[in-house]
C-alpha cells in the first residue's frame, strides 16, 4: 500500500525527494484544504469518541440514550435551519468582493432566526414525534438551553463554510478542536449534578464558546474588516436563493437518516439499545469523514476554477480509496475490541452493527465525490433524487428491520441504500464511455434475439 501511495504522490507532484513531494502535495490547495477538513471532521468524531466513552463510564446507559437522541435532534434542526446558505457561501463568497461581510452576516442572521423557529416547533410537537424527550419541555432551563444550543449548532455550520469558502479550512479545524476538547472535562464535571442533561449541556456550552471565539477572532483574520452584526440583505439572498435551496434539499435528505435513526431506535427499541446503537453508529460513520472532506474541498476548488474539475475529481477518488480501503479492513477486524473501550455491553450489542457500517464507507466514498462534482456543475436535480432515495430507503427499511433484527437492521438499511446509489453512479459512468456503451448495446441485442 505504501508503494501505491508513493506512486500516487509521485504522479501528482512529479519526481522529487519524499520531503519535497510532501511539501508540493500540501501546496496543492485541493489537498491542503482536504487535509484540514479531514482533520476537522475527524477531530470532532475523535474527541466525540472520547466524549461518549466518558459518558458511558460516568452516566447510565439510559442517560446516554436520551442525550444522544437529543443531540441528534439538535443536529437535524441545525441542518433544517441552515437553509442551504452554508453551501451558498462556499459557491458565492469567493466572488463576492465588497459584499463579503454582508453575505456572511446575512447568512448567519437568517440561519439563527430559522433555528429559533424550528427549535420552537420541535419542542411544541414533542408529544407527537418523540414523547420520550418530553422532559425538555417540562423544565424552563432545559427548554431554553435546547433552543440556545440549537442556534449555536446552526451557526457553527455557517462559520465553517465561511472558512472553507476562503480556502482557510485550518480555522474550521481550530474551532472544531476548541469545541471537541473543551467538552471532555465539562462532561465529567456535570455528571455529578445532572443525568442525561449533563451530557447535552457539556456539548452545547462548548459549541457556544467555539462560535464566539470564531466570530470575534477567526473570521476577521480570513475576511479583513469582518465584524459580526445582524443583517439581512434581500439582494444577497436573491442571488444565493436557488443554489442554496437545492443544496438544502440534497443535504437535508442525505443527512436525514443520521439524525432520525437515533430517535427511531429510541422510540422502537428503548433508551438502552439506543445507547449501544448511537456509539456504534458514531464510530462506524468516522470513515465517511474522509470522502466528505475531500468532496467539500473539491467543491471549493471547483468554485474557484471549473476547468480543473475533471482532473481534481480523479485525484479525489484516488486519494479517498487509498485511505479508505485499509481503514475499512482494520476497523472490521478490531470492531469488538474498539467497543470494549465503552464497556462489555456495548461490544456485545454493537459489534455487528459497527462492522456493517464500516463496510458502508466504500459506497459512501463514491457517492460523496460524485456530490462534490455535481455541486460544482450545478446539476442538482440528480442529487436531489438520489438523496431522497437514500433517506426514504434507509428510514423505511430501518423501520421494518429494527423490530426483527434489532439495531443491526438500521446498519443493513444504511449499507443497502448507499450501495444501490453507488452502483447506479458507477454504472452510469461506464455506460457513458463509448466502448462500454457499444458492448452493452450488443449484449442487450443478443438478449432480445435469444427471447
Amino acid at each position: 500500500m505504501n508503494s501505491h501511495l508513493s506512486k500516487f504522490i509521485g504522479d501528482v507532484v512529479g519526481t522529487a525527494t519524499s520531503k519535497e513531494r510532501l511539501k508540493r502535495l500540501i501546496a496543492i490547495s485541493l489537498y491542503r484544504n482536504a487535509f484540514y477538513l479531514a482533520a476537522d471532521y475527524l477531530a470532532l468524531p475523535a474527541t466525540g469518541f472520547v466524549f461518549w466513552m466518558i459518558a458511558a463510564r460516568f452516566y447510565h446507559a439510559e442517560d446516554v440514550g436520551l442525550a444522544s437522541a437529543t443531540i441528534a435532534a439538535m443536529g437535524l434542526l441545525a441542518i433544517l435551519s441552515a437553509l442551504g446558505l452554508n453551501f451558498g457561501l462556499i459557491r458565492f463568497l469567493p466572488r463576492s468582493a465588497k459584499d463579503a461581510n454582508y453575505m456572511v452576516n446575512t447568512s448567519l442572521t437568517m440561519a439563527g432566526l430559522a433555528s429559533i423557529v424550528s427549535g420552537g416547533i420541535f419542542l411544541a410537537g414533542l408529544s407527537s414525534w418523540s414523547p420520550t424527550l418530553i422532559f425538555l419541555r417540562q423544565n424552563a432551563i432545559y427548554l431554553a438551553a435546547f433552543l440556545v444550543f440549537t442556534v449555536c449548532s446552526t451557526l457553527a455550520t455557517m462559520v465553517d463554510s465561511t472558512c472553507i469558502a476562503h480556502r482557510r479550512a485550518g480555522f474550521s479545524l481550530a474551532r472544531g478542536l476548541i469545541f471537541g476538547l473543551s467538552r471532555l472535562p465539562l462532561a465529567v464535571l456535570l455528571a455529578a449534578f445532572f443525568h442525561s442533561f449533563g451530557i447535552f449541556a457539556s456539548w452545547g456550552v462548548c459549541q457556544a464558546v467555539s462560535i464566539a471565539i470564531s466570530a470575534l477572532f477567526f473570521l476577521p483574520r480570513i475576511q479583513p474588516g469582518y465584524r459580526p452584526f445582524p443583517t439581512i440583505s434581500k439582494s444577497i439572498l436573491s442571488e444565493m436563493a436557488h443554489f442554496s435551496f437545492t443544496n438544502y434539499l440534497v443535504n437535508l435528505f442525505w443527512s436525514l437518516p443520521n439524525f432520525v435513526l437515533p430517535i427511531m431506535v429510541l422510540n422502537i427499541l428503548g433508551a438502552e439499545l439506543n445507547a449501544y446503537f448511537y456509539i456504534a453508529w458514531s464510530i462506524g460513520n468516522l470513515l465517511g469523514v474522509i470522502p466528505l472532506s475531500i468532496s467539500m474541498s473539491l467543491f471549493a476548488e471547483g468554485s474557484y476554477d471549473e476547468q480543473r474539475l475533471y482532473a481534481d475529481t480523479w485525484r479525489s477518488l484516488k486519494l479517498t480509496f487509498l485511505i479508505i480501503i485499509p481503514s475499512v479492513i482494520l476497523i472490521v477486524i478490531i470492531a469488538d475490541k474498539l467497543l470494549l473501550l465503552f464497556g462489555s455491553s456495548y461490544s456485545h450489542s454493537g459489534t455487528t452493527l459497527l462492522r456493517i457500517l464500516t463496510l458502508s464507507a466504500l459506497p459512501i466514498a463514491i457517492n460523496y465525490i460524485y456530490i462534490g462534482k455535481k455541486r460544482v456543475e450545478k446539476k442538482m436535480a440528480v442529487l436531489i433524487k438520489l438523496s431522497v432515495f437514500i433517506a426514504i430507503a434507509t428510514l423505511t427499511l430501518s423501520y421494518l428491520l429494527l423490530p426483527r433484527m434489532g439495531i443491526d437492521g438500521a446498519g443493513v438499511a444504511w449499507l443497502g441504500s448507499q450501495g444501490v446509489v453507488a452502483l447506479w453512479i458507477v454504472t452510469s459512468f461506464l455506460l457513458r464511455r463509448p466502448a462500454v456503451r457499444e458492448r452493452w448495446r450488443r449484449f442487450t441485442a443478443c438478449l432480445r434475439r435469444a427471447r
